[in-house]
C-alpha cells in the first residue's frame, strides 16, 4: 500500500513524486525513511489525498540517475554544487536590497541576507570536503573506508535541513506579501528554488550515492526538514 511505503522509495521510483513532496513540504531527502502516512501526518495532511496525487502522476521519463559512481558524482557536482555556488551570491544580493529598501515593511525578511551568507559559507565548506576527500575515496576503490566521512556528511545534511526550515520561516514559506516588488518576488522564488535544489541534492547523496557504500544506513535519519 502506497501510504505505508517509505517516502524516499516513492521519490526514487515515481517520476514527478518529488515535485508533489516539495509542494506539500514533505521531507523525502533526509527523513525519507518515514512512511508516506507518517510524513503526511506530521504536516497535518491527509495521506490518502497525497497518495491519490501520486497515483495520478502520468508516467514520463525522469532525469536519468547514472548508475556508475563516477557519473553520479559528476552529476551531483554539476547539477547541484555548481548551481549553489552560482545562485547563492545573487540571492544574497537580492536579500540585501529588499532589506534595505523595505526595512519599514512589517513583512520585511530581516536577517535573511546574513542568514543566506552564512548558509553559503556552510554549504561551500561541505561541498569542498566532499570534492576534496569523500568523492575521491568513492571513485578510487576506497569506498569501504568511507564510513566515517559518509557519516559526517549525513550529519551535516541534518544541519542543512534545519537551515531549510529556518529559510522557510524567514520568507513566510516563500510567499511574498501582497504588492511586493519584483525584486522581493524574485528573492523568494530563488529561495524556493534553493530549498528544492538542496532537498534533491541531499536525496541523491543520502539515498543513492551513500547507500551504495553503507547500505542506506541512517538514510532516513538525517533530518532535512526534520521538524516537518
Amino acid at each position: 500500500m502506497l501510504q505505508q511505503q517509505a517516502v524516499k522509495d516513492i521519490a526514487l521510483e515515481r517520476p514527478g513524486a518529488t515535485a508533489i513532496f516539495r509542494r506539500h513540504r514533505i521531507d523525502f531527502c533526509c527523513n525519507g525513511g518515514r512512511s508516506l502516512a507518517e510524513a503526511a501526518g506530521l504536516r497535518g495532511l491527509d495521506p490518502a489525498a497525497i497518495a491519490a496525487e501520486l497515483d495520478a502522476l502520468t508516467p514520463m521519463p525522469d532525469e536519468d540517475i547514472p548508475e556508475a559512481t563516477e557519473d553520479l558524482i559528476a552529476m551531483i557536482v554539476s547539477r547541484f554544487h555548481e548551481t549553489h555556488r552560482r545562485e547563492l551570491p545573487e540571492l544574497i544580493r537580492l536579500a540585501r536590497r529588499v532589506e534595505a529598501v523595505h526595512r519599514e515593511h512589517p513583512d520585511c525578511p530581516k536577517g535573511l541576507a546574513a542568514f543566506l551568507e552564512e548558509t553559503a559559507g556552510e554549504l561551500e565548506d561541505h561541498m569542498t570536503k566532499e570534492e576534496a576527500v569523500l568523492f575521491p575515496m568513492l571513485t578510487s576503490g576506497r569506498g569501504a573506508m568511507a564510513g566515517m566521512p559518509i557519516s559526517r556528511m549525513r550529519a551535516e545534511h541534518l544541519e542543512h535541513g534545519e537551515r531549510l526550515e529556518r529559510l522557510a520561516q524567514l520568507t513566510n514559506a516563500f510567499a511574498p506579501p501582497d504588492g511586493a516588488c519584483t525584486t522581493w518576488r524574485a528573492l523568494y522564488a530563488g529561495c524556493a528554488k534553493l530549498d528544492g535544489d538542496l532537498r534533491e541534492h541531499i536525496h541523491l547523496e543520502n539515498n543513492v550515492l551513500f547507500a551504495k557504500f553503507d547500505g542506506g544506513e541512517s538514510a532516513g535519519v538525517c533530518g532535512c526538514g526534520g521538524k516537518h
